[in-house]
């Protein structure tokens, strides 16, 4: 199996690496810095989150199961979207773009992101369209993991997203700590699997069984 993880706005892939090694060696993973984001240097054929989705892509050679974090699950929901045959199954964790989140009360990070990481691209910090009308089009099996108390990104973000999305499973943390899923690796990376093993080669879930 082979895993692509994707940061989030910090851009820096080494965010996953606790999880990506405890999925090692049965999994192939590869963990994806994000040009223009955080200390990530920048390049000149990417100057927005549209262009990141390509980027992405050109990494991407055989279908693989995509793990993103917050601003990163806005690229893969738009890989997912664009690039749909690249992708086996999405794995969102705390997402704080692709449905409006001012609908859900959700804090602004952007003042203290330009504060943190005054090095990163100007359109790092860009409103990203809603993607909510076209969720139902994703069609291949995706696993929400959110925190129950996040300000960032109320739980109501990960209900609203399982409500359009054809196959989703939801797994909650009790926290209230954005990067809960990295806190935890042992249980992500099992819960990943997890996930990923309901599900043949076609990718039809083999028995409906909730996630521990």
């Amino acid at each position: 199996m082979q895993a692509t993880f994707i940061p989030g706005a910090a851009g820096q892939g080494r965010f996953w690496s606790p999880v990506a090694e405890r999925l090692q060696p049965t999994w192939r993973t590869c963990v994806v810095d994000l040009p223009g984001l955080g200390p990530v240097p920048a390049r000149p054929d990417v100057s927005s989150y549209h262009d990141l989705v390509d980027f992405v892509a050109i990494g991407i050679t055989s279908p693989t199961v995509l793990v993103a974090q917050s601003m990163g699950g806005y690229v893969a929901l738009q890989l997912a979207l664009r690039y749909p045959h690249r992708i086996s199954h999405l794995v969102l964790a705390a997402v704080t773009g692709g449905v409006d989140m001012s609908l859900h009360r959700a804090a602004d990070w952007r003042a203290e992101y330009a504060a943190s990481h005054p090095q990163a691209q100007p359109w790092a910090r860009d409103q990203v369209p809603d993607l909510t009308d076209q969720l139902h089009t994703i069609t291949v099996p995706v696993l929400l993991l959110w925190p129950t108390r996040d300000p960032l990104t109320p739980l109501s973000v990960a209900s609203a997203m399982a409500s359009r999305l054809a196959d989703v499973s939801l797994v909650t943390f009790d926290s209230d700590d954005h990067w809960a899923a990295i806190e935890r690796p042992d249980q992500t990376a099992m819960t990943i699997k997890q996930f990923v093993g309901h599900y043949d080669e076609r990718g039809v879930r083999k028995e409906r069984k909730d996630l521990e």
